[in-house]
């Protein structure tokens, strides 16, 4: 069983790869060999040390060939562009996010038409794939059968790469899986390109004793899952067969890793009432219409009924998140929650 993580140094990545070294299996099967690949090396912990692991660093296309030099069983596909990023540049979306996905999935089908086994990919898609109704218009529940259409070059990369994977299932050349990924809060360290990094800042950052912006209305509302949750699911989603009893994945639709919904007031009322009011007074208000554009293009009401019948389930609430990323991090916190 060799299994292929891309984007092992990312923070999702890092979480999903502590996961498979602890589990040591996937599907039951001994997991002989687990890859690393990332553009930049992980940091030098303990997954790295692991006799299991295997690190390659560099661009994805250019290091394919030594991926795939031996069979591959299963590949995370984590690796991309994120939205700020692709709204930014729209070559680096499109080079990282759909020209390097086209080109593993081709590796993969290649494996496959040489004799060898038929990769199961497991794509980490997003809500932004999806699009919020015009102003004054009815607000869907979203689900997977609703129609996407993406506001955003991230989401239309993503929904692009949704659908080639479906066409190579249905052809046999892969085993596709499509996670589409909620917004990951609370997470930890430095905030990264994405549009929402604001949704982990402004609890992170008070947290930890330091001022923060928030650049969208205390209104917005926001569908999130937490970490746990996310790779959760992810692994779930990976391992399940295909069928229709519960906890089988039913036919080719993508899975939405099930979502918490909470709005940005709802968040800092959280803050407020576990840490006190000097710690939400930390964040402050500034608009910025390029990130409210592109988060507030994403539903935020989902139903959970395709995760949950792979017995999958949302955040129980708010407050239990900022609770799990205090536990996690408590080097990270000078605030104590009550």
């Amino acid at each position: 069983m060799r299994i292929v993580v891309t984007g092992a140094s990312g923070f999702v990545g890092r979480l999903l790869v502590r996961e498979l070294l602890r589990a040591r299996s996937f599907t039951g099967v001994p997991i002989t060999r687990l890859v690393l690949v990332d553009r930049a090396a992980p940091p030098d912990d303990g997954p790295t040390a692991d006799s299991l692991a295997q690190v390659v660093t560099g661009d994805l296309v250019e290091r394919l060939a030594e991926v795939f030099a031996e069979p591959v069983d299963v590949v995370f596909h984590l690796a991309a562009a994120v939205s700020a990023e692709c709204e930014a540049d729209f070559d680096l979306g499109m080079r990282v996010n759909v020209d390097a996905t086209r080109s593993l999935l081709e590796v993969a089908r290649a494996q496959s038409a040489a004799g060898g086994p038929t990769v199961r990919v497991v794509f980490t898609s997003s809500i932004a794939v999806y699009g919020r109704p015009a102003a004054g218009d009815p607000v869907p529940t979203v689900s997977e059968t609703t129609l996407p259409a993406p506001r955003s070059s991230y989401g239309t990369q993503k929904l692009m790469c949704e659908h080639l994977i479906a066409d190579m299932s249905r052809r046999g050349y892969v085993d596709g899986r499509v996670a589409r990924l909620m917004t990951v809060a609370v997470r930890p360290g430095r905030p990264n390109a994405a549009a929402s990094g604001f949704v982990s800042a402004i609890i992170r950052e008070p947290l930890a004793g330091r001022p923060t912006v928030c650049p969208v209305a205390p209104e917005l509302k926001l569908a999130l899952a937490s970490p746990r949750t996310t790779v959760q699911a992810l692994l779930r989603i990976a391992e399940a067969e295909r069928g229709d009893e519960p906890g089988r994945i039913q036919g080719p639709t993508p899975v939405n890793v099930p979502a918490l919904t909470v709005s940005v007031a709802d968040m800092l009322d959280t803050l407020r009432r576990l840490t006190g009011p000097e710690t939400a007074d930390l964040v402050t208000f500034t608009p910025d219409p390029s990130v409210e554009a592109v988060v507030a293009s994403w539903p935020a009401d989902f139903d959970n009924t395709r995760a949950a019948h792979l017995r999958l389930r949302p955040d129980a609430s708010f407050e239990a998140v900022v609770r799990d990323y205090c536990a996690d991090h408590p080097e990270a916190l000078v605030r104590q929650l009550g």
